[in-house]
């Protein structure tokens, strides 16, 4: 099993989470292989960062297959630089990674102009290999509805219209730009959301997937309260309300949504409930878990395996033994949060 959506920190950041960590804790749940996200501090943008990222992972000599996405920006000599270690250090540069608004860290590529630049400098370059996107559009974020002392309102303050027009938004600019790559929508949160994505697979244009994580379909904002330890459930994008996080499960288990990623995302307690207010949460010791809830909702080996690793592995284009079940991982449903904090 993969969870191709992993925030390792390290650098200026590790005391949140590290790769030695993460890796640990992938295997002691019974993964086989995590994809690390760009946004550390440094971003990870350039070949240099890239292959010191890879050494860090190496040397920790896990079993557990590491892949790393190299993040873009509005930049045309970056998002070439960024295709050609791609091509150099795949399949252990998994793919590359674009915010199309701002989230944890400063990548974000917010103008449509700059969006539009990314898909049709990939498109020149016939970049073929995953763009993986987190979609809330900054013009329809409301931060004036933000009150952390009613940490509810985070969901308000990025309101489902900004998932949602984003969605559309990078939909056109990868047909327009006639992108021969593939687009993936990585958690999302909203029906309207997974519509989008079946609608333009459909249609054919483009190649099109879509993700999602525990949080988007068995938390909801109601859930939060208006106590400070609501504040814990900041996520990006946020948990939305209980019957869209419903239809999110219905919409897995019918296939319209490719892959379970648990957006690992680790801060300190310090962090998430007083100034910055950081969102995201821990999600790898949570993965076996969910499996198993998913079990109990009739969900089949096939599918399973399908969410987890085979449908993974076909769109990015991996054949990769490390990433076949290991022999020495198995799924571990009893690994408990707390022995994740004590490790930690």
């Amino acid at each position: 099993m993969i969870d191709p959506h992993v925030h390792c920190r390290d650098w200026t950041q590790s005391h949140k989470e590290t790769i030695a960590h993460a890796l640990s804790v992938a295997e002691r749940t019974g993964l086989s292989g995590i994809f690390d996200m760009p946004n550390a501090n440094p971003p990870i943008t350039s070949r240099e960062l890239v292959e010191k990222r890879l050494n860090d992972a190496r040397k920790v000599n896990s079993s557990v297959f590491y892949g790393l996405y190299i993040g873009v920006t509005s930049s045309p000599s970056q998002i070439k630089e960024a295709v050609m270690t791609w091509r150099e250090f795949f399949p252990k540069v998994v793919g590359l990674k674009m915010f199309a608004g701002h989230s944890v860290g400063n990548l974000g590529v917010i103008q449509e102009a700059e969006q539009r630049l990314v898909y049709q400098t990939l498109s020149d370059e016939g970049y073929r290999g995953v763009l993986a996107v987190h979609c809330e559009k900054e013009s329809l974020l409301r931060p004036d509805l933000w009150n952390p002392q009613v940490p509810v309102s985070h969901s308000y303050a990025r309101p489902p219209e900004a998932e949602i027009k984003s969605i559309e938004d990078q939909i056109k600019f990868a047909a327009d730009c006639q992108f021969k790559g593939r687009l993936h929508i990585a958690h999302t949160s909203l029906p309207e959301s997974v519509e989008l994505v079946d609608n333009a697979r459909r249609q054919g244009a483009i190649k099109v997937s879509c993700g999602l994580t525990p949080h988007h379909c068995c938390i909801d904002y109601e859930s939060i309260g208006e106590t400070k330890e609501g504040l814990l459930y900041k996520v990006n994008p946020p948990l939305r309300d209980r019957c869209s996080a419903k239809r999110m499960l219905d919409l897995l288990r019918e296939g319209k949504i490719d892959w379970i990623e648990t957006d690992h995302a680790p801060h300190t307690l310090k962090e998430k409930l007083e100034e910055p207010y950081m969102s995201g949460f821990p999600g790898l010791p949570f993965y076996p878990r969910f499996v198993t809830f998913l079990r109990t909702q009739g969900f089949s080996d096939t599918q399973l395996r399908d969410l987890t690793h085979n449908n993974i592995c076909n769109i990015f284009g991996f054949d990769i033994p490390e990433l076949e079940k290991n022999p020495n991982l198995e799924l571990n449903s009893e690994y408990e949060v707390d022995v994740y904090m004590e490790k930690r």
